[in-house]
């Protein structure tokens, strides 16, 4: 049986269906260049992952193999699609999500259950980490002993910050947004969205998540 969060989160996904389906979707094409129309769905990428909503029914799939995507992905589209501002645009002004509008109610969680399994999911683990960013269709940055760049949406790049730890000092980790981002999506959404990047990177290194990391 599902548990009461899974549920909630089931019935968000439900409620975001039926207002996608309310939306001008020429209007979502003009304010969102890298949303495609390819037969009966629009079609974006996430974290590098092609996904397909369907516009007669609301549902998002894999666009690979059109099976239905997972929650976390299903809200952070649905969301992307119903905040973005037609304004909206890249500003090349790195924050981290402390200093995004907004954010400071949520710092302290994100620290303790983003950042932290962050830091612990990669401990030892750089040369992985490195290879990940890549295989997400990222580049390696030299900000940190091992760092990323990864476009969550292609409007949205997001800068992943990774030091090590040694014998007196454990692992760190930094996410870093463009100030735009929360011209993209609700601010809240953007803590799904780095959760939704911690489990695509471990997927990729191929290793399992590490500490108390948001279930969704």
């Amino acid at each position: 049986m599902l548990n009461d969060t899974t549920n909630n989160y089931l019935k968000a996904c439900e409620a975001w269906r039926l207002k996608f389906l309310d939306m001008d979707k020429p209007q979502l094409l003009e304010k969102l260049p890298e949303i495609k129309q390819e037969q009966s769905y629009l079609t974006l990428k996430l974290f590098d992952r092609k996904f397909g909503i369907d516009t007669e029914t609301g549902n998002i799939v894999t666009y690979e193999d059109f099976q239905p995507a997972e929650v976390i992905s299903q809200l952070n589209i649905y969301t992307f699609l119903w905040f973005s501002s037609p304004q909206a645009s890249f500003r090349d002004k790195w924050v981290p999500f402390r200093e995004l509008r907004g954010a400071s109610p949520f710092t302290m969680a994100f620290e303790n259950h983003v950042l932290a399994p962050l830091a612990l999911t990669f401990s030892g683990q750089t040369e992985k980490l490195s290879q990940a960013y890549q295989t997400l269709g990222g580049t390696n940055l030299s900000h940190s002993d091992a760092g990323g760049l990864v476009n969550a949406f292609d409007c949205m790049p997001i800068k992943f910050l990774f030091w090590d730890g040694d014998d007196e000092f454990p692992a760190q980790a930094n996410i870093l947004y463009d100030e735009s981002a929360i011209d993209f999506i609700h601010v809240e959404s953007t803590v799904s969205i780095a959760i939704e990047g911690i489990q695509r990177l471990a997927a990729a290194a191929e290793i399992d998540i590490k500490g108390p990391l948001y279930k969704m």
